[in-house]
């Protein structure tokens, strides 16, 4: 008998589902291809192989822990190797979004990385957005190779194949994913004008230290955080 689910997974179900349809509606992939995850107790609950995102239902969202078990009657994303790795590797891990966006899939298909063209590169946790080796999908390689190009970063491309993305909620995940398929964008239509300056590596440190503020109210800074910014005076209300 299927475990009955509380509210608190039903309202994550449905929030992955949502994440997975608002990867078509902003151009971030195309049909079924991509998939979404999120963080839960042990495991983690994915979307499943081949089934449209309209007709998604709660019950279709797959369990799975991290040894690569699942329970239920429908298989998990033929890509759950790569969301499974993510959450062993990174505790700060709370989802996973992986799509086919155009203008990523492009640059991994050049096996190009995305390099320090552009300060909000360090969206991602680096001064690259580094493309993972070639590897057949839905394979344990495939997965390796992600791993090691991502290394301390939250987004890499994935060879002739698109592009992976995670951060600490799926809302954070899908907007990183947005991000990197912009920085793809600007840097391929900056590529056809020649070759873009690259900001130096003392200057992209200096951005990822803002960036740990990036984003965040005064009240959220912790003690000793160097806002994003030059901070404004504050005069009151």
């Amino acid at each position: 008998m299927t475990k009955p689910m509380g509210n608190e997974e039903l309202a994550l179900r449905r929030e992955v589902i949502e994440t997975a349809r608002a990867l078509p509606r902003e151009g971030l992939t195309k049909g079924t291809s991509g998939n979404v995850s999120a963080k839960w107790q042990d495991g983690f609950l994915i979307t499943p192989s081949g089934v449209p995102y309209d007709a998604l239902s709660e019950d279709m969202i797959v369990p799975m822990d991290l040894e690569g078990g699942y329970r239920g009657d429908f298989l998990p994303s033929s890509e759950w190797r790569m969301h499974l790795d993510i959450y062993r590797a990174n505790a700060a891990a709370g989802a996973v979004v992986h799509c086919h966006s155009p203008r990523a899939t492009a640059l991994s298909c050049l096996r190009r990385p995305i390099p320090a063209f552009h300060y909000m590169v360090a969206v991602a946790g680096g001064d690259v957005i580094e493309c993972a080796d070639y590897a057949t999908f839905g394979t344990a390689e495939l997965s390796q190779k992600m791993v090691a190009a991502l290394g301390e970063r939250r987004a890499c491309l994935l060879a002739n194949h698109g592009q992976i993305a995670f951060g600490p909620s799926l809302a954070k995940a899908l907007w990183l994913a947005g991000e990197v398929e912009a920085l793809a964008d600007q840097y391929i239509s900056a590529l056809t004008a020649g070759e873009p300056a690259l900001l130096p590596a003392a200057e992209m440190a200096k951005v990822l230290k803002k960036f740990a503020s990036y984003g965040k109210q005064a009240s959220e800074l912790e003690d000793g955080t160097q806002p994003a910014f030059d901070m404004p005076v504050n005069r009151g209300d």
